[in-house]
Formats: structure tokens, C-alpha cells, sequence
């Protein structure tokens, strides 16, 4: 094997330079033209058959082997949130309200670094990388944008591979599990309708905050009791919203949440229950409930064999202690509709620092990663890539 990893941390001082760029000029979902036309331009310079615009504002670049041969997806995603940023970095966002708060600048970053390793390898393995920088993974449907903009066709992926850097462990640490890894997401929306009036007299009123709180209530319940102890699932009410004044009961109170689960049957049961349990409640309580459910993502599903040949190349890059083959997480990602399709493998790399204080969860205003997991993640995606086109 090839010493990618030596040949990642040569081209540090590149990866790192993109990253900070793409950080300090963060991008929301489906607006990501500047950092689309980096990208574009980089991939260009490298002789890479490039197409813009799939999905609105994907990008997806085509390195030929030396002779046909299996195709290889590699997907980085590279939208921003939006939060406003206080980490106080050097290089933090100048774009107010909005803020690389998960990493995605990272992956750009290591995107583009990988493919100019593998194009100076270009001549060493037969078949084509279809390198894939994906708009809007947080929530907004990027990935079926560009699924229906052709991303699986012309030329169909046979394998497809993708990475996060995760602050929820430290620098050194990979995970790289076979089968469900990530969980599927569903939102919900609740409307509860009752009889406003003046809170002085309850009794003439209907009150659709008293239901709100017996339903927040009794849906942690479907959990504990109506999902087998050796499943995973979550139900979580993360936003209530009724009344203004403190002496008026409201005629409606919204609410807002998510549900996750890795299996379909632990998913239809969940949503059984829950609209059981919604309506029910707020019929005894003499209120009307509208309750609204759509799929976000569904799990995240690692092929086992490909997964196993990616953690047999990490076996060699790094050694066991640090190689974790069963951590998985309720989080969501619509790599998932790619690995619905194509068999692959998502895999996780640590990028937390506890002493240098870059250790704040995604998705959090101060969130940032130590840099120094990039050439890892760089150098594990090219080995992975090479092993499979090498020796498929």
C-alpha cells in the first residue's frame, strides 16, 4: 500500500488553507455558489471532468482510471447552519447568522485534497471516482436533489464511501461499523385546539396547554414501554408554542419535534403510538389535535462487506486501540438515500481536543475541530478508495 497518509500530511498546509476559507465564508444549503465555484475551480486544475449545478448547487467531478473499470462515489457535503458563530477564531465566520457549526468545511477540504491524491495515482487503478460535493445535507434534501439531477447515473456508482469528523470523540479515534450507524429521522408537528378564554375562569375554557403538557408527557412513554428494550428509538418534543399574555388561555398550541429509529418496524410502531396517543389525549381533554409526521432521512445502512474492506485499510493505517467497529448514533444524514441504492460505507473520524478547548458539540455556536484529524481523513478515504478499485 501506497503511504497515503504520509502523502496527506504533505498536502496539510493545502487542506488546511481550504478549510478555513470555507469556514470564514460559510454557505446555507442550496445557496453554496461560492464555495461550488472553489470547488469547480480546484477539481478543474486537476484535469477532473467537472459538472456543476446538480441538485441546484452540487458539484461532482469524474477522474478517469487508466482503463475502465468499477465506480467509485465519493460524497462530501458542504453546506453551513444557520447560527451565529462564537468561537472567536482567526478565521471565523464574516457572514452574520451563519457558521460551518458541523464540519462540512472539513469534508470540503478533505474532498478536494483527495482527489488531488488520486489523481497524481491516476494511472495506478482502472475504473472512475465520481467525486460528489452535495448542497444542503442539514435537513433540506441535497442528496435527492442531486439524485434526481442523475447523480447515481451516467456512470452508475458500484460503491459509495463517505465520512464525518465527530466532536463527540477525541482526535485518534475512527469508527467504522457495519450496518445501521445512523438513525432515520422523522419530524412532527402538533396542533391542539381547545377554548380560549380568561385564565382566571378555566372552567369556561378548553385549554389546549394542559393537553400539550399530558401529551409531552405520555410520548416519552412510547419509548419506555412500547419499543422493546433491545431497540433503539427517541421521541423528543423540542419546541411548544401557545399564549402571550398571562392572564388569557389560548385557543391552540403548536408543537414541534423528532423521531428516530433504526429499523421500519420500530419506526411504524412508533408512529402508531404516537398518533394513539396524541389524538386520545387531546379528545379527553376536550381539544381537537392535527398531527402532521414527514420522513427526513431513513437510516444510514453501511454494506457489510464493503465496510469490513474499509476497516481492514484502517487496520493498517492506525492500530487497533483506536478503531472502533460498533459505535453508532441516533444522528441523521440523508447519505442515507445513497446508501439505499448503492452499497458503501460511512464512517466516522474523531475530531475532538480536550486541551486545546475544540471539544462544543455540532451544531453548536462554538463549535470547531482540531485540524490535525484531516490528513487521517483524507488518507483513510484515498486508502479506501485505492483498495477498492485495486483489488476489486
Amino acid at each position: 500500500m501506497n503511504n497515503f497518509l504520509q502523502e496527506a500530511q504533505e498536502l496539510f498546509t493545502y487542506t488546511q488553507s481550504l478549510r478555513r476559507d470555507f469556514h470564514k465564508y460559510p454557505e446555507l444549503g442550496f445557496t453554496e455558489f461560492r464555495t461550488a465555484n472553489i470547488i469547480a475551480r480546484e477539481l478543474n486544475s486537476l484535469g477532473i471532468e467537472v459538472k456543476t449545478g446538480v441538485g441546484r448547487t452540487g458539484v461532482v467531478g469524474l477522474l478517469e482510471g487508466k482503463k475502465p473499470g468499477l465506480v467509485v462515489l465519493l460524497r462530501f457535503d458542504m453546506d453551513a447552519l444557520p447560527i451565529k458563530e462564537e468561537t472567536g477564531a482567526e478565521y471565523a465566520s464574516v457572514n452574520e447568522g451563519i457558521m460551518h457549526a458541523c464540519g462540512h468545511d472539513g469534508h470540503v477540504a478533505t474532498g478536494l485534497t483527495v482527489a488531488r491524491i488520486l489523481s497524481q495515482h491516476r494511472n495506478e487503478f482502472e475504473g472512475t471516482v465520481k467525486l460528489v460535493f452535495q448542497p444542503a445535507e442539514e435537513g433540506l434534501g441535497g442528496a435527492e436533489a442531486m439524485i434526481t439531477d442523475g447523480l447515481l447515473e451516467n456512470p452508475k456508482p458500484d460503491v459509495a464511501l463517505s465520512l464525518h469528523v465527530w466532536n463527540e470523540k477525541p482526535v485518534g479515534w475512527f469508527g467504522i461499523v457495519p450496518g445501521p450507524v445512523m438513525a432515520a429521522a422523522d419530524t412532527f408537528f402538533i396542533r391542539i385546539t381547545g377554548k380560549g378564554g380568561h385564565g382566571a375562569a378555566p372552567n369556561l375554557c378548553q385549554d389546549p396547554i394542559i393537553a400539550a403538557a399530558q401529551v409531552t408527557n405520555l410520548l416519552q412513554g412510547i419509548v419506555s414501554r412500547n419499543i422493546s428494550p433491545l431497540k433503539s428509538a427517541v421521541v423528543t418534543v423540542a419546541s411548544i408554542h401557545g399564549g402571550q399574555a398571562f392572564n388569557v388561555i389560548p385557543s391552540e398550541v403548536e408543537m414541534r419535534g423528532t423521531l428516530r429509529s433504526f429499523e421500519p418496524e420500530t419506526r411504524e410502531r412508533m408512529i402508531g403510538r404516537f398518533h394513539q396517543i396524541v389524538e386520545s389525549t387531546c379528545q379527553a381533554l376536550e381539544c381537537k389535535a392535527h398531527v402532521e409526521i414527514k420522513p427526513i432521512t431513513p437510516a444510514v445502512y453501511n454494506d457489510p462487506k464493503v465496510t469490513e474492506r474499509v476497516q481492514e485499510v484502517a487496520r493498517k493505517l492506525f492500530s487497533d486501540d483506536q478503531l472502533d467497529f460498533k459505535a453508532i448514533t441516533m444522528g441523521s444524514e440523508d447519505m442515507a438515500f445513497v446508501l439505499q441504492a448503492i452499497p458503501g460505507c460511512y464512517f466516522f473520524i474523531g475530531s475532538a481536543n480536550n486541551e486545546k478547548n475544540l471539544n462544543a458539540s455540532h451544531h453548536h455556536p462554538k463549535f470547531d475541530f482540531d485540524e490535525s484529524v484531516l490528513p487521517s481523513a483524507v488518507g483513510l478515504m484515498v486508502a479506501s478508495t485505492m483498495e477498492v478499485l485495486v483489488r476489486n
